[in-house]
């Protein structure tokens, strides 16, 4: 009874079309009087929901995000991304369908320095859909392929998404970081098998082929921007940063390439894309902290106990709970956004998946990545309504246009359920736990 009283609460709010974060709230209080009137908590007290609030968004850790929000904001505003694709247009540009390749290696590059998908994706369809329309893509799917490069930026670090998950789950964020590196390039190479497939057998203009030199110099103009995401990656691998001491890294090194090396980003700028971080920082946050009182209350009242009841038949065999897991996440998330998801969902799932002895790293990253295709997943996927207002093109003809690298996206979700050391062997090699002799031998299960 529990379980239907959080589900109707939670749903029946979002149903009537009040904003999650509103929804979780009232959801919280709906779990605290259920508790009160079955004896589970002895009086109902609003200030305790009120309190719980504030311990919700008071973390050092959190202070990560509006950091990247606007080393994201910087990067894009300081012309980096303009470089990135740039390079990556000098690289492959003239092959058939090369400005699609272009869009998946600067969405890999470009997920390396900011975590935010809605803001990478918007970068790149600036860029890059008025150059397809002029070459004669469809740009339908174009649009899709810029959409589905955007999500892997919740996968590869610096993720929100890995920093919004550890802080609920309680998992290291380091950790996180170095697991989604291997995911999020797999993610890469099923978008190049995905668009090699659909753009074999059109018609496209090929980009002239670049000299040797004009690539070294595309590389040198960029090498600012490329040189970001070493410094980010590079201070949590080897200890000189926490996650939120390499976001203020990210944001003063964006800062200062945007205005004194690139030179494209005014004084005058600053206000709005400190103004746009803090606005987007501030919904994440809020949806934190409306997340803790459902959080708290979901483990008091027990309900991922009752749950994993339901799932006990699967609890014997981990690939298979995984698998159900992951459809579960990725039906829940073609209805609400990422964070929702993962604050709704972590409290709930996380005592399943420990009870069940999976590595809380490896459920992790494949609910993060499930959660990253819920971004680009009908009706609510907040990426389509971004690509489809950028690129000026219907939401009905982008969800067309988007379904072979969706499917493409998934097959790798559901191959790392099937094949573990997938995340777990690189994960290990990249921890310097295990040298490549033993890494071969994990991926092939010795």
């Amino acid at each position: 009874m529990t379980v239907i009283v959080f589900l109707v609460s939670l749903c029946g709010a979002m149903a009537l079309g009040m904003p999650c974060a509103f929804a979780l709230m009232v959801c919280g209080v709906a779990l605290m009087g259920w508790m009160v009137a079955i004896g589970i908590y002895p009086a109902f007290d609003a200030q305790v929901i009120a309190q719980k609030m504030l311990d919700g968004a008071d973390s050092f850790i959190l202070l990560a995000i509006p950091f990247f929000m606007l080393a994201g904001e910087l990067m894009n505003a300081g012309g980096l991304s303009k470089r990135i694709v740039n390079f990556a247009l000098a690289l492959i540009g003239h092959r058939h369908g090369g400005l699609g390749y272009v869009a998946i290696i600067a969405a890999v590059i470009m997920a390396s320095l900011s975590g935010s998908a809605a803001a990478d994706t918007a970068a790149l369809a600036a860029i890059l859909i008025p150059m397809m329309r002029d070459a004669g893509y469809n740009v339908p799917r174009s649009a899709g392929l810029i959409a589905s490069g955007g999500i892997i930026a919740p996968v590869i670090p610096p993720s929100i998404g890995f920093v919004i998950f550890g802080v609920a789950a309680n998992v290291s964020i380091p950790q996180l970081f170095l697991a989604g590196v291997f995911p999020g390039i797999l993610m890469g190479a099923s978008l190049v098998f995905a668009w090699w497939w659909v753009a074999r057998k059109e018609t496209l203009k090929a980009y002239p082929r670049q000299s040797w030199g004009e690539r070294w110099q595309a590389t040198k103009d960029g090498a600012w921007a490329l040189a970001m995401p070493v410094f980010i990656l590079g201070s949590i691998r080897f200890g000189f940063a926490t996650p939120t001491e390499a976001a203020v890294v990210a944001t003063v090194y964006a800062l200062f390439v945007g205005m004194f090396i690139y030179k494209e980003l005014k004084p005058s700028q600053l206000y709005g894309l400190f103004l746009a971080a803090a606005k987007m920082t501030s919904i994440i946050m809020f949806l934190v902290a409306a997340a803790l009182i459902s959080s708290w209350l979901i483990t008091a009242a027990n309900i991922p106990g009752e749950i994993g009841k339901m799932l006990e038949v699967f609890t014997g065999n981990k690939m298979l709970l995984m698998f159900v897991l992951m459809v579960l996440v990725l039906v829940v998330g073609t209805a609400l956004d990422f964070a929702p998801t993962v604050l709704i969902l972590t409290p709930v799932l996380m005592p399943i998946v420990k009870q069940a002895g999976i590595d809380p790293i490896y459920f992790g990253v494949l609910f993060i990545m499930n959660n990253a295709i819920g971004l680009i997943t009908p009706p609510v996927g907040i990426v389509l309504n971004v690509v489809a207002g950028v690129a000026r093109v219907s939401m009905t003809d982008v969800i067309r246009g988007i379904h072979p690298f969706l499917i493409a996206q998934s097959i790798v979700l559901f191959l790392l359920v099937l094949w573990p050391p997938l995340v777990m062997a690189p994960f290990r090699l990249l921890q310097g736990r295990i040298d490549f002799v033993q890494f071969v031998q994990m991926l092939l299960g010795y």
